[in-house]
């Protein structure tokens, strides 16, 4: 059994998409992921861009988990006063 994209095994009933509709969502990926867009990953490989693309969420996630944790910790400070308070649950609503 080859290695390639077209195993029977993994059809999921969703429609199969054609070697242009993959390298045209690469290529999407690409200008979407900041240390893809500048000049020297113009010729990146696909696997290197869906990698990029992978340490990318993951640093968001990370970034998302870190303010979470420092919210919740301003949260929960005395020092915060109740206007504080106020204003950042207001702008969480």
């Amino acid at each position: 059994m080859s290695s390639g994209r077209s195993g029977s095994s993994r059809n999921s009933g969703a429609p199969r998409l054609t070697d242009d509709q993959i390298t045209d969502l690469v290529s999407k990926l690409q200008q979407l992921i900041p240390e893809l867009r500048n000049g020297r990953f113009n010729k990146a490989s696909s696997s290197r861009i869906l990698e990029e693309t992978c340490n990318y969420i993951k640093n968001l996630q990370k970034e998302v988990d870190d303010l979470s944790d420092r919210l919740a910790q301003l949260l929960a400070s005395k020092e915060t006063d109740d206007d504080q308070a106020a204003i950042i649950k207001s702008l969480l609503m």
